[in-house]
């Protein structure tokens, strides 16, 4: 694809993202350019330089990967020199399409996206959301966000809870698998086996529900058999709340990333 792309920060995601899209053969005749605070390096396919002016200067697609604390900051530093040929994409927390518009400008193409920390191994969960301004520009953005993942485009509405479903629940079902880790080793196996059980089991189930299309339930029924081992666990750990447990932390999430909205708006 031919275009040229500047990526506003180079933390985690950010580098995350320049390996994804250096790497991949969708944008070999594309122009990257990525900027962080220190130090100047060339890439195979384009530069980071310490000066985002520049960067957002010799750019078409614009990706924030800063946190939301340095956006006013950042604003003020690139917002006479974001044209109307720009494309904004934005993957900072809270901050809604009319809230970098009123940053940037109304007539901008400006894209949301959610990613996830599973950037690192290609295997993100990117949630995508955009204006009416960008609908020429939506491909480009999924075509970034697919080096790193899967997309899905979604309502900007729904962009709070993607970013709880889809971002913090990296945290949350790492979590689980701590759990089953920890019961594993009770069980006997050391932690370096329960790790490499319960990691697998987990890809394994989610593999099943991604290519047969089913609901989680059809495939527990697969597994559990009457007065079986699995019921009874599975019996054990929803009177003990699990599914509750579950879903009131996801909803606990979700007022407080609301409460970070409101304050970033």
């Amino acid at each position: 694809m031919k275009t040229s792309i500047a990526i506003i920060g180079i933390g985690n995601l950010g580098s995350a993202l320049l390996k994804g899209i250096v790497s991949s053969g969708e944008f070999k005749e594309a122009a990257i350019y990525a900027t962080k605070r220190q130090s100047v390096t060339e890439q195979k396919k384009g530069y980071i330089l310490t000066n985002n002016i520049e960067a957002v200067k010799k750019a078409q697609v614009v990706i924030l990967a800063v946190q939301p604390g340095q956006l006013h900051g950042l604003a003020e530093e690139i917002k006479d020199y974001i044209t109307e040929k720009h494309t904004i994409v934005s993957t900072l927390t809270g901050v809604s399409i009319d809230k970098l518009k009123s940053f940037f400008g109304q007539n901008l193409a400006i894209i949301r996206a959610m990613p996830n920390t599973a950037t690192a191994v290609n295997e993100s969960m990117t949630c995508i959301a955009s204006n009416g301004n960008a609908k020429p520009s939506k491909a480009i953005a999924e075509k970034i966000f697919s080096t790193v993942g899967a997309t899905l485009e979604i309502d900007e509405s729904l962009m709070q809870a993607a970013t709880v479903l889809g971002a913090s629940g990296v945290a949350f079902w790492l979590r689980i698998i701590r759990a089953a880790m920890q019961g594993g080793i009770q069980m006997g196996f050391d932690a370096p086996e329960s790790l490499a059980i319960v990691a697998q089991v987990c890809k394994g189930a989610s593999s099943l529900l991604q290519q047969a299309h089913k609901h989680p339930e059809a495939e527990i029924d697969r597994v559990t058999t009457p007065k079986g081992c699995t019921i009874t666990g599975l019996n054990e750990m929803e009177h003990a709340g699990l599914s509750s447990a579950l879903i009131k932390g996801l909803l606990a999430s979700y007022d407080k990333i609301n409460e970070i909205r409101d304050e970033v708006v």
